[in-house]
């Protein structure tokens, strides 16, 4: 049984850290969030009822959840009756490093260390600790109130008793936490994600297809069943045999080189940077972009009242 009203610290208040916070409060928790930037800060409590509202919470649970948090103007001082932080500045590891270290010289002994990142090595962020067996990594995905999964990352030092209470609490807070075992580069998700989008890349390098073409088909096919069947069930579903017939006749002839595609290289050199500069693989409007991060996020809701149903 994970207990309410503990103390959790929030260190970031950005699209990140912000989704934390009010996932946490709302499930109960005392949040104490800060950020460096006094901007940030002001608007936090404004971004979380934003937030709320377009998951469909209603006033009660808004209100709820933004008693539930304070902000702070120092990470000494958010930190300081902490029983577990969530780092969630930007990934730069000299910069986490630095939180950490003044995390440790104000956050009691027994208080639980997560660093929130997507594919930075956990081990190299928590190196420089004193007390190397409280930390762990914990890769939220964005949006992190919106998407369940939050992946657990041991380090060599962590101690499983700390690394199981996370998993708990990120349970008893609505998330779908996985137990990553050994710290490697990408964690499980983004290992997948990006074996993926290497192919893609490479599909549409190769002149095999354009780019719309590589999302229609994850969309029209096996995208379709992903939220409901993963990779390994489907392989159980088909059978081990036919995948191994299937590996046989195509892995050989998969991308398989070790760095970044030269055409994605090229594309950001040429400042093709996708949605933000109007230019990626394909072209975009402002209102094509809208339209897409709109469908995505009404997506996410509705998924998930289907599988709560």
């Amino acid at each position: 049984m994970v207990a309410k009203k503990q103390q959790i610290a929030v260190i970031g208040a950005g699209l990140m850290g912000h989704g934390i916070a009010l996932t946490l409060a709302r499930a109960g928790q005392y949040v104490a969030i800060t950020d460096p930037f006094e901007e940030a800060r002001a608007s936090v409590s404004g971004r979380i009822r934003q937030s709320m509202e377009a998951m469909g919470d209603d006033e009660h649970v808004i209100t709820k959840a933004l008693k539930m948090i304070e902000i702070f103007d120092s990470t000494a001082g958010a930190v300081r009756e902490a029983d577990v932080v969530f780092e969630a500045a930007p990934e730069k590891l000299d910069l986490k490093r630095k939180i950490f270290a003044e995390v440790e010289e104000h956050a009691p002994d027994d208080c639980i260390l997560a660093s929130n990142t997507s594919v930075m090595p956990i081990t190299q962020i928590m190196s420089e600790l004193r007390l190397k067996n409280r930390a762990v990594g914990t890769h939220w995905w964005n949006p992190p109130h919106m998407i369940p999964l939050v992946e657990v990352v041991k380090t060599e030092w962590t101690d499983p008793e700390v690394a199981q209470a996370m998993f708990d609490l990120l349970a008893d807070a609505g998330k779908t936490p996985v137990m990553v075992e050994k710290d490697v580069p990408g964690f499980i998700g983004n290992r997948l994600q990006h074996a993926l989008w290497r192919e893609a890349v490479s599909l549409v390098e190769n002149g095999i297809c354009e780019a719309e073409d590589v999302d229609t088909v994850v969309k029209s096919c096996f995208g379709r069943r992903l939220a409901v069947l993963g990779p390994l069930e489907n392989a159980d579903l088909v059978g081990t045999d036919l995948t191994l017939d299937i590996h046989e006749n195509v892995l050989h002839d998969l991308e398989s080189r070790k760095g970044p595609s030269p055409y994605l290289e090229k594309l950001v050199a040429e400042g093709r940077l996708g949605m933000k500069s109007g230019e990626g693989f394909r072209k975009w409007t402002v209102e094509e972009a809208d339209a897409v991060r709109a469908r995505v996020a009404r997506h996410l809701r509705e998924l998930d009242t289907i599988l709560k149903d």
